[in-house]
């Protein structure tokens, strides 16, 4: 329209314009020219013709136009599409996020932030240790920047119901104790329990940072667990807050380094050598103290690594050591007891002297076959342990010191066979790290033997006095070992299930020292040895997680449950009595998971 109207004025224009150009051409011509009135109508032809193709022109701008504004509407509408496309996308990652770690300090979700290797929901760091990149801060409420460090709280809230055939006393189940049920254990075997506890809820932080070209990450994570006041469930349910990891984290350029409290590198990974809960595999069981053939602590420790390229790490970490007894069924040669009591931990004692850290070497080696995700790795235990004792010769020379030195070997790896499917195995076995796989065997054994140049106990048939003996370290073989899957069926569902078990070797001698007629067996797993020398233990567990919403700005719902059964085969039970013990119990978690 504008056009057409442009148009219409130009040729009344044009029509007002020829007379005046006339009577200016007659009076210019007055001396008589006879051509006036036949230039004025060859200018009116020319003017007209001009309009016509300024006319045409015009309209074939306006027909281009036309078509550019329809080519950029449908530009529009592909890029509303695509857009659509990358929500729904983004969507379906956080869903599958959200089922793949429900659980324990794989429920520690930063959602937002969360970089993975292609495991569903687990590190918020990449395998390598080094920190994620910033994310958007409308999808983290919680994250907030002081100067160039962001902070992201996190952890859960959980209301855990546990019931168990037998009464263990504990709310984490301790596999090694578990009661005969047919009074052998007296009437913790003949009573079941049902429990009720929000004492798993954690807290936790992460902070990163980036000067110049150094990588920081400190974390720490907390929860209720600790060791309560005995009247705790009279009244006000007062449970103790307690540290379960603190750390920093310090990546430059191919190497790392990391100082605090984190879970040992003889727990197995999920991705690469990285601290962080979500790349360590220590299941997605709900149980307190986890699944029976897991190799795990959390111990203040130093590290070293390497990351030659983006598949392989390797380091070698110093870890708090612990000359571990047993938890009080070991018993000590009778004339040095008193004097090894402070120097061996039975479960009972937090200042045994350590000789030297334990010394963990590890290698993994992470890559994608197809899409799917494949961690392996190896690692290794050196382990020494030391006493003093003062050897009861007629003639005292005061305390000498005996020596030893343990080791171990652990492997694992975490396979996914297809999408959201995944296969993990782990086993391990050492010379002396039975504390390793949750106490359940000893790391080692003091035997008596004869003081150098005389002789201790029985000589022939006579029963000599406890003069002239001295002792010896003696390691425990032990071995533990899962195997087991984790299947996000949907995102929304999770189903898993393992089996494990554990075998401690047996090492006894008679108690020389002893004066009695008929000398005891001391050591692990002699004759008429307690029923807490454990030979075996196994657990089949099965589990399902099912998250009823979630979302990155306001957290997670989800339950979570556990059916487990454990069995318990001590060396050496009484005649007529059972060999093993049993133990059925279910686990029911409601948990709200901080955004």
């Amino acid at each position: 329209m504008k056009l057409r109207t442009m148009m219409c004025i130009l040729a009344i224009a044009g029509g007002l314009t020829l007379p005046v150009f006339a009577q200016s051409n007659s009076e210019a011509n007055s001396s008589g020219s006879m051509n006036s009135s036949s230039s004025a109508a060859s200018d009116a032809a020319k003017i007209a013709d001009q309009i016509k193709a300024l006319e045409a022109k015009m309209a074939g701008q306006q027909e281009v136009i036309a078509d550019q504004q329809e080519q950029l509407a449908a530009l529009r509408e592909q890029l509303r599409k695509l857009q659509q496309q990358a929500a729904a996308q983004e969507q379906q990652v956080s869903d599958g996020a959200l089922a793949g770690t429900p659980h324990l300090e794989n429920a520690t979700l930063r959602m937002p932030s969360a970089s993975t290797e292609g495991q569903p929901g687990e590190s918020t760091t990449r395998s390598t240790g080094s920190p994620a990149p910033p994310q958007d801060e409308k999808e983290s409420p919680l994250s907030f920047r002081i100067g160039g460090a962001e902070f992201t709280p996190g952890g859960f809230v959980d209301f855990t119901s546990i019931f168990r055939t037998t009464n263990t006393g504990n709310l984490g189940t301790n596999f090694f104790s578990i009661p005969f049920n047919n009074g052998l254990s007296g009437a913790a075997g003949r009573l079941s329990e049902e429990k009720f506890t929000a004492q798993n809820s954690r807290i936790s932080a992460k902070m990163t940072d980036q000067f110049g070209a150094n990588d920081v990450t400190a974390y720490y994570e907390m929860d209720f667990l600790g060791n309560d006041a005995v009247n705790t469930n009279v009244t006000s349910n007062s449970h103790t807050f307690r540290l379960r990891l603190y750390f920093l984290d310090f990546k430059r350029g191919k190497w790392e380094f990391l100082g605090g409290q984190a879970w040992s590198w003889l727990t197995p990974n999920r991705n690469g050598l990285s601290p962080m809960p979500d790349d360590v595999f220590y299941t997605k069981d709900e149980d307190f103290n986890y699944q029976v053939g897991l190799t795990w602590t959390r111990a203040p420790q130093f590290r070293v690594v390497y990351h030659p390229n983006g598949h392989w790490a390797m380091g070698v970490a110093l870890e708090n050591a612990d000359q571990f007894g047993g938890q009080g069924e070991v018993p000590f040669p009778i004339a040095f007891s008193a004097t090894l009591a402070n120097q061996i931990d039975e479960a009972n004692t937090s200042n045994a002297p350590i000789l030297f850290p334990d010394v963990i070497p590890k290698i993994a080696y992470d890559t994608n076959m197809n899409g799917k995700h494949f961690h392996a790795e190896v690692a290794g235990l050196l382990s020494q342990f030391k006493v003093a004792v003062e050897p009861t010769t007629a003639a005292p020379s005061g305390f000498v010191t005996h020596h030893a030195t343990g080791g171990g070997v652990e492997a694992a790896i975490n396979l996914e066979l297809f999408k959201g499917f995944n296969v993990v195995a782990n086993a391990f076995y050492s010379d002396g790290g039975g504390r390793y796989i949750f106490g359940m065997a000893p790391d080692l054994v003091i035997l008596p033997t004869n003081a150098p140049g005389d002789t201790c106990g029985i000589v022939g048939t006579v029963t000599q006095s406890a003069e002239g003996c001295d002792v010896r370290i003696g390691l425990v073989h032990s071995a533990s070992g899962m195997g087991g899957f984790e299947w996000a069926v949907t995102p929304h569902t999770m189903l898993y299930g393992y089996y494990g078990g554990m075998y401690a070797q047996r090492n006894f001698a008679a108690d020389l020292t002893s004066t009695m007629a008929m000398q005891p067996f001391i050591g692990f797993g002699g004759p008429n040895s307690a029923t807490n020398n454990n030979r075996a233990i196994s657990e089949p567990t099965l589990g399902w997680i099912q998250t009823f919403w979630k979302s990155p700005q306001y957290g997670a719902l989800q339950l979570i449950t556990q059916a487990s059964y454990v069995t318990r085969s001590p060396w050496f039970v009484g005649a007529g009595q059972p060999k093993n013990a049993h133990l059925t119990m279910g686990w029911v978690n409601l948990r709200y998971v901080l955004p």
